[in-house]
């Protein structure tokens, strides 16, 4: 198992070599290219960074949270999966792990373990893939692909509760 990436690097370059290419001149201009996207992307991902920590650390994501719960939980989604669904959207590894917490606090075959398990495969980190996506081609007007993407985010969020209530009761 741990040769299945030297054995992929050195497949990729026996092909280049066979076909003539310069395989290491291939290699630094492909570096040179992601040096220059990391350029033009790295304010716009610092700045959602700032952002998420910022909201957290003033404790505005658990008064959301605490605001929100009643509402969830008015549509059938549990409280406890919440947070996940607030920071899913901007963080993967952040929502991750609210999703373990979840789990071992609740346990996977509980209603929010399963609902939070469901959201965590069928949503996006919606504003981090707008920032690298746009920002890596330099797009400035995002248009209506926020609003698009939020709505889907929320159409997972009501969904993995009905899939769930669906498929266990």
């Amino acid at each position: 198992m741990n040769l299945i990436m030297p054995v992929f690097a050195a497949v990729i370059v026996l092909f280049g070599l066979i076909r003539r290419v310069p395989v290491f001149d291939a290699f630094i201009a492909g570096a040179r290219e992601g040096l220059v996207t990391l350029y033009h992307i790295a304010p716009a991902i610092l700045g959602l960074m700032f952002a998420v920590s910022l909201l957290r650390v003033s404790g505005a994501t658990d008064v959301l949270c605490q605001w929100l719960a009643p509402a969830a939980q008015a549509v059938g989604f549990p409280a406890e999966v919440v947070p996940m669904a607030l920071l899913r959207p901007v963080s993967g590894s952040g929502a991750t792990a609210l999703l373990v917490s979840v789990l071992e606090e609740h346990g996977p075959d509980s209603f929010a373990g399963r609902v939070a398990s469901v959201l965590a495969g069928s949503s996006e980190t919606t504003f981090f893939a707008v920032t690298m996506y746009y920002g890596s081609v330099g797009v400035k007007q995002i248009r209506h692909t926020l609003l698009a993407a939020v709505a889907a985010d929320l159409t997972a969020m009501v969904l993995s509760a009905v899939t769930v209530r669906a498929f266990f009761g």
